[in-house]
């Protein structure tokens, strides 16, 4: 994508062989042939006199595509039915609109086959802006993966943008957007053991998962940071979705009831988790209370409301395109981190035992 044939008969001279004499990336060498994007006069300077000297031709079907490409931004996200994604995917297509862009989400079910044909789909048609949201397991495969990812496009005159999930290498030429999962459920954790619970389960974990693992973590530090021995810890690795939490809860309800309180990895466990409770004759907070994770709309219907950690979904997405419309000379940060805070609502009460008192 946006290869060129030099005059010369030296054979073809493409987008990086200019990017490299001008001492900048790929990206910015396409926004300056582009003239679509504000960029620094000595930058722009730089590269024109590099692309003269090499006599670089921009192929015109390849330009036609960037052209166009530039006027899309895509994003990937697991599946576009969770409340989560959509939202992160409400605020790239908000952003983009505001940009005058196109925006195309792409579905995967967690199939890293089909993330890797998306992405590749877009680096064809030449989308200026390819965002993948969502927590990952980060293994080699990923980090394979998306090292292949951030140098296809960025060969290619487009951004990568890590929503949500890390970059295996700061050095990749990706940017990263997350939120402090760890802060979070270290405040919501904290927040329950305020009120008086000390056996507390955590219901939705996900071993190798970046976000849950961040969120035991913060569950953890709770526990350790107000006394509670490490033992105290209960971690349930059911995963994420409403029926995993139902499963999950109406399991353990049967082995135990050794505990006061919940804290759903996110608000759709917490969702199975409540009807779980609620099949076994127990009530949300008077037997049990809840907490959940994200804050998805539905959070402040369920009954009772949820209370929840507000993750900024919809500001996730839009960042992503804010931050990677940038010159990249202007960049100099790569990763960003947005904060969460607790939205307090009504399903947690003081234990029974210290009501009685």
């Amino acid at each position: 994508m946006g290869d060129g044939m030099a005059a010369t008969g030296r054979g073809r001279i493409t987008i990086r062989d200019v990017a490299g004499r001008a001492g900048v990336s790929a990206a910015t060498v396409s926004r300056v042939l582009s003239g679509k994007y504000p960029v620094p006069p000595a930058t722009r300077t730089r590269v024109l006199r590099a692309a003269r000297a090499l006599d670089y031709v921009a192929n015109p079907h390849a330009r036609a595509l960037v052209g166009g490409g530039r006027k899309m931004v895509a994003v990937v996200v697991r599946q576009v039915t969770n409340p989560f994604y959509a939202q992160v995917a409400e605020g790239v297509e908000a952003e983009a609109t505001a940009h005058g862009l196109l925006c195309l989400v792409g579905s995967t079910g967690g199939d890293p086959q089909r993330e890797m044909e998306f992405v590749q789909l877009m680096r064809e048609e030449g989308a200026g802006v390819v965002i993948l949201a969502g927590g990952v397991v980060e293994d080699d495969a990923y980090r394979e993966r998306v090292a292949h990812y951030a140098h296809a496009l960025d060969a290619a005159g487009s951004r990568l943008v890590l929503c949500g999930r890390p970059s295996p290498d700061p050095g990749l030429p990706a940017l990263v957007i997350v939120f402090d999962n760890e802060a979070g459920a270290r405040a919501i954790t904290s927040y329950l053991i305020s009120t008086g619970h000390r056996r507390i389960v955590f219901l939705g974990g996900l071993p190798g998962n970046t976000a849950l693992d961040a969120r035991v973590l913060g569950y953890r530090a709770a526990l350790a940071a107000h006394g509670l021995p490490a033992e105290s810890a209960h971690i349930v690795d059911c995963g994420l979705g409403r029926a995993a939490g139902h499963r999950a809860m109406a399991e353990l309800l049967k082995k135990t009831r050794e505990f006061t309180a919940v804290f759903a990895g996110d608000d759709m466990v917490a969702a199975g988790a409540l009807r779980a409770i609620s099949d076994a004759g127990l009530r949300v907070p008077d037997d049990i209370s809840l907490v959940g994770y994200n804050d998805i709309p539905l959070a402040q219907d369920f009954s009772p409301p949820l209370t929840t950690v507000h993750t900024p979904a919809e500001e996730l997405g839009r960042a992503a395109v804010r931050l990677a419309l940038r010159d990249p000379e202007e960049t100099a940060e790569t990763r960003h981190v947005l904060g969460t805070h607790i939205v307090v609502r009504d399903s947690v009460s003081p234990p029974p035992s210290a009501r009685a008192q």
